[in-house]
């Protein structure tokens, strides 16, 4: 892995709000006033348009914001083979939400699906970057597919043969997705957060302490193995999430538990929230590769508009630099700003004033937000 390539000084996680025409038109599909052709019309007006606009702000990393999608990772993982999206009895519990009831299952034995719709959706995106920055894919990482009530134990007794299905199937996405042109992939984690000793809010029993050592484990192992043997030149980074819905969230925990695990993953870049008191100190940084990857520190909220006090800001990364050194920080927002389709609760141009707002600062602090 090259210690050249990194993610971004002013980067962001992906998922953006959906304006009113693409919610209103999606709505029209579901209700059949109108057809398929029609909504991926609107989809890739709307997609070109907030192209136009990141890449305007500064940024340097695009994204199609997540607008095919009605899920930041449902909408991926349904489309391996062998995972199936289904009605659940509920939904995910949030602080004081409720999600609507969805969720996956493992149905036959997983692989890659080369017909996965995503790879249709990163072309576009590819094509209408144009060369102008790079082309983002973000989705959800290998180990959303180990939270509870996914497993079919009958179709995997041993645990580790389903890993190495998972990792493969990853494998040969990510392969995919750079034969398409992809050199940044991010991977997006909630499961890690499950296993720090935080408030938890999520579907399933909590794990006994033993148990969350084996998944520990298990975690960091399926990912290297997901992403051995890639090219060199594909970026690779994962965001550790703590649940983001309708600007509510899902779990609170510093990283102290799971850093010497999370840290082994061998990957370019980590995108960590760190945008309020929920998310514990620098400390576990002590643990953060010297040698190989980039922090991107998520010092300011996705969930509200109110822009950050700027002096805040340059004390929290000032504060950072006793763990690791300013040449390994990056900057982004805790999380993206819509990773469900209902999106967090703020204005789009709130949204944007805040992308802009780290540019600016990420010009202030590196000279650069490239």
């Amino acid at each position: 892995m090259s210690t050249t390539q990194r993610p971004f000084r002013a980067d962001h996680v992906g998922s953006l709000l959906r304006p009113k025409r693409l919610k209103d038109a999606r709505k029209d599909y579901q209700n059949n006033e109108i057809d398929a052709q029609t909504l991926k019309n609107i989809e890739d007006e709307e997609i070109e348009r907030i192209i136009d606009k990141q890449l305007e702000i500064g940024l340097h990393s695009i994204t199609d914001g997540e607008f095919r999608r009605s899920w930041w990772h449902f909408d991926f993982l349904e489309n391996l083979d062998g995972v199936e999206g289904y009605t659940s009895e509920r939904g995910l519990t949030f602080e004081g939400v409720e999600t609507r009831n969805h969720n996956v299952k493992v149905v036959d034995k997983v692989a890659f699906n080369p017909n996965h719709p995503h790879f249709e959706h990163f072309k576009f995106l590819y094509d209408k970057v144009n060369g102008r920055a790079t082309a983002k894919v973000s989705i959800p990482s290998p180990n959303q597919l180990f939270h509870p009530n996914i497993l079919n134990e009958e179709i995997y007794p041993d645990i580790n043969d389903f890993a190495h299905d998972v990792a493969k199937a990853y494998h040969d996405s990510s392969l995919k997705f750079y034969e398409l042109g992809a050199r940044y992939i991010q991977l997006d984690d909630v499961y890690w957060a499950n296993l720090t000793s935080g408030t938890q809010n999520t579907r399933g029993r909590d794990r006994s302490e033993s148990e969350k050592e084996i998944a520990r484990q298990l975690a960091y192992k399926v990912i290297n193995e997901a992403i051995s043997d890639l090219p060199k030149d594909l970026l690779i980074t994962t965001h550790i999430c703590r649940g983001n819905y309708q600007s509510t969230w899902a779990i609170s925990g510093g990283y102290e538990p799971i850093a010497p695990y999370l840290f082994k993953e061998q990957l370019d870049g980590f995108f960590l929230e760190y945008d309020d008191k929920r998310s514990g100190d620098f400390e576990p940084l002590r643990f953060f590769p010297k040698d190989r990857s980039f922090a991107v520190l998520g010092l300011f909220t996705s969930k509200n508009g109110e822009l950050e006090d700027k002096d805040t800001i340059l004390k929290r990364v000032k504060e950072a630099q006793n763990y690791i050194d300013l040449e390994q920080i990056c900057l982004s927002p805790q999380c993206g700003f819509a990773s469900t389709e209902e999106g967090n609760k703020l204005t789009e141009e709130e949204q944007w004033k805040k992308l802009a707002y780290i540019v600016e600062i990420a010009n202030e602090v590196f000279g650069t937000s490239k």
